[in-house]
Formats: C-alpha cells, structure tokens, sequence
C-alpha cells in the first residue's frame, strides 16, 4: 500500500507582544499601589501623571481619562464586586487581586463610560496581557464578556434587593458604599429615601478642585483670572475651577500665597475666627495642624487682627507641612510638633481654639472613595478616646470667654454630637454656641447650635462643626 503524502504543516503563528496602553497601565499602577500599600488615590496618581508627561506622549486627554479609570473604579467598585461575583464561578475573594483590579477596570469601561463594548473588552484583554499574562488574560476576556451582555441598569435589578425588602442593602449595592456606612450616613442626615440617596450620589460624583486666596498673601480678583475659574459658593476667600484644572499651574498656588481647600473647611476656620469674644484676642491655636490647610487660612486671619497662631501636630512629618504652609504668612506665628493630648503649654493660654480631630473621614468619601472600602465600624472605637481627650485638653487650653471649635471631616454621630455631648457632660463651665449664624449664606444647617455640611445640600466636604464657650 502506497503512503500517503503528509499535509504540509502550518507555520507556527508569531508570538504577538501585547500593546501596552500607557493610559490604562498607569491606571492599573495605580490601583494597585491602593490595594497594596493602603495608598490614596490623591496621592499615587499625581506623580505617575507627572512620570508619563515627563517622558512624552501623553497629553492632557490621556491625563484625563486615566484619572477616570482609577477614581471612577474605585468610587464603583462596590457595585463592580458584586457584578463580577455574578459572573464569576468561584467567590470573588478567591481571584488574586491584580486579576481583580483589571476586571474592575474593564467592568467600569464596560458600564460607567461611553467606551463602546468591543473597544473596553479588547483594551483591558490588552492590558491582562501586559501586566499579567496570556492564562488570566483568557480568564478576563470570558468575564467580561458576560459583564457585556447587560447595561448597568439591568445589572443593578439583577444583583440589588428590592428596596421595600432591605433599603440599606438596596442603596449600598446601587450606590457602591458599605452597608454600614449608608446606616450611619442615613441616621445622621434623617429624612427618607430622597435625602440619603442624593448624599449617596453626591459622594459618587467627583468634587470641584477649589482653591483657597490666603488673606493678607492673595486675593480672590487674582485667582479668577485663572481658566475656568468662578467665586466659591459660601466663603470669601474661595474660587472654584468649575472644569477641573491642575492646581500646580496657578502661580499663587506654587508659591504657597493661596492653597487647595474645600470649602467646608474654610467655612469652619471662618466660624472660629468669627465667633465673638469678650476681652482680648490674641493668641490662637490650632490643636490638630496637620497638613496645614486650615492653620494656614487661622494664621492669616489671625495677622489681619494682629493676633497669634500656634500650630501644634503630633506627626512631625505632618509638622514640616504645616511650616510650608504657613511660610510667608504676614504676621506671627509659631508651628510645634506636641500632642494634643498631653499639651505643652499652659492651661487658659488662648483665646481661640481648633481642634479639627482625626476621624474616619466619611465627610470626604468624594474626594478618598477608597477610604470607604478600608473603614470598619471598629475604627469608631479607636478613634472615639482620642477625639474626646483632644477636645478636653482643648476647653483646657482656652481661657475663660474664649471659644473651641470641635470639627471632624465626618458626619457619623459618634464622632460628632456624642463626643460633644459626652465633654460637656464633664464640663459644666462650658456652653454650646450657636455656629449658623456665622456661616453667613448657608442655607440647609438645621436645628443648630452645631453645624453640619453636607455634599448633596452644600458641595462641601461633610464637616462638622461645634462651637464652645468657656464660661467659668
């Protein structure tokens, strides 16, 4: 029997390099530094912007949309967990966390942009091929392949309770915040459902860069003249770059004669400096300086009356960027690295007092969206002795007369009104001061004396504010 001829063999095909996009590379680097070092968002992505302008080729739309992929991954990725885990067949926390990152970068091409679907499936294909390998490459095109298949609307009544069966859980899976952090938002706001899910979008949506004209070392007139820039809403000293806008590039900003600050905590430096005493006025402190935002706006109004500040900060670290802003500040002043606990200057030596106390920070989730993914309902107990010790050494440290500001860049109850109110329970010879009316303007500030912000009622950060008279 006669052989028969072998087929020829196909030529092997080419191994073909991944493309690596620089835009989604440097989002991905991004994430990752979050989920690896604990790092925020507002400060890994700077300086990686920073590197890929400094090597060419990436110009300001690519600045922009990395910026997208990464905060707008992070501010959804509540939602995302929960889409992906639908189309995943093991738990979601079994995936190795890079893979995971990717995904999460491709689910929010896929339904928070207007990407078209083939492009945002094949780029992130792309990307898991360069950073992670053809094998999980597979693995994310088959996912996100299955994410395609629906709109986020048709997710979200896929994967959310219905809202009459478990309202918090509803609201925590279509607004992408934990579950705990939509009960304690929604005890502090009260009301119904229209108010606690306007806060919820308002935190999802990204904030206004608003820049802050330090009396004395710039003016307001100055600082519009930038692109884009219009009057803040309720401070004086506030402008806002409503298109966005790279604060670096305004030149009072590089030489530190105004500084980036939302105006909430302008607002609260403002109500503590307007607060009326009797006597004198001319010595303050800033319990809690660091980074230095609001020492630098005390100091400068401070200078106007020919008053004092201290700046005291624990961290020394946080110390050197207290100094740096205040650099230049046209009157006296003076920045100390002490504990705010264990004071190192005498009792009733100030006239005015801040104390702006370490917290979770869910008045500023706009801003750090990751940070409601780190936070647990336990860090209110560790946080708790703390603010309480800060804002009695605080009515110490003021004389008798003088006023102490308690804010918190939070609005849960623990760490506001409970805090307050558990002091003042052990400080008979201290009185709440009604702060609304002096946050002229502001409309929406309740019941008082105590002040809150809201991001959805006031586009703020949610600042609390308490302000107590020492009387006896």
């Amino acid at each position: 029997m006669s052989e028969q001829p072998r087929r020829p063999r196909r030529p092997a095909k080419p191994h073909r390099r991944p493309q690596k996009d620089p835009v989604r590379v440097l989002a991905f680097e991004a994430l990752r530094a979050v989920d690896e070092r604990d790092a925020y968002a507002n400060l890994v992505l700077p300086p990686l912007l920073r590197k890929a302008r400094e090597r060419g080729g990436f110009e300001a739309r690519d600045a922009a949309l990395a910026t997208e992929l990464v905060y707008g991954t992070l501010r959804r990725q509540g939602t995302y967990d929960a889409i992906l885990a639908a189309c995943v067949d093991r738990p979601l926390r079994e995936v190795d966390p890079p893979v995971l990152d990717v995904l999460s970068l491709g689910a929010h091409q896929l339904l928070g942009t207007r990407i078209p679907p083939h492009a945002a499936v094949s780029t992130t294909v792309e990307l898991a091929r360069a950073v992670l390998g053809d094998g999980r490459a597979k693995f994310v095109n088959a996912v996100l392949r299955k994410v395609a298949r629906h709109d986020l609307d048709e997710w979200i009544e896929r994967i959310a309770p219905p809202y009459d069966e478990d309202p918090e859980e509803h609201l925590a899976v279509v607004h992408s915040h934990p579950r705990w952090v939509v009960s304690a938002l929604w005890d502090s706001l009260g009301g119904g459902r229209a108010g606690i899910e306007e806060l919820l979008r308002a935190d999802n949506e990204r904030p206004e860069v608003t820049l802050v004209a330090r009396p004395g070392r710039s003016t307001t007139e100055e600082l519009l003249a930038e692109p884009s820039a219009v009057p803040g809403r309720w401070s004086p000293y506030a402008v806002r770059l409503a298109e966005g806008g790279e604060p670096g590039a305004v030149a009072a900003v590089r030489e530190g004669r105004a500084g980036v600050q939302d105006e909430g905590s302008q607002l609260v430096a403002l109500a503590l400096a307007g607060a009326p005493l009797q006597g004198r006025d001319e010595l303050w402190l800033d319990g809690c300086a660091g980074p230095g935002g609001k020492a630098a706006l005390l100091a400068a109004l401070a200078a106007g009356r020919g008053a004092t500040l201290l700046a005291a900060e624990k961290q020394p670290h946080r110390a050197g960027l207290v100094a740096r802003a205040l650099a230049g500040n046209p009157g006296p002043y003076q920045v100390v690295t002490a504990d705010g606990t264990r004071p190192a200057w005498r009792p009733g030596s100030f006239d005015r007092v801040l104390v702006d106390v370490p917290c979770t920070g869910l008045g500023a989730l706009r801003r750090r969206p990751e940070a409601r993914w780190r936070r647990r309902p336990e860090d209110l107990d560790t946080f708790a002795p703390l603010q309480r010790a800060l804002l009695r050494t605080a009515l110490e440290s003021v004389r008798v007369g003088g006023i102490v500001g308690y804010a918190t860049c939070s609005p849960h109850l623990a760490e506001t009104r409970a805090v307050v109110t558990d002091v003042l329970k052990q400080h008979p010879e201290a009185d709440l001061v009604d702060a609304r009316p002096l946050l002229p303007g502001v409309p929406d500030l309740g019941d008082g004396p105590d002040v809150q912000l809201w991001p959805h009622l006031h586009g703020t950060d949610a600042m609390y504010l308490a302000l107590i008279r020492r009387t006896g």
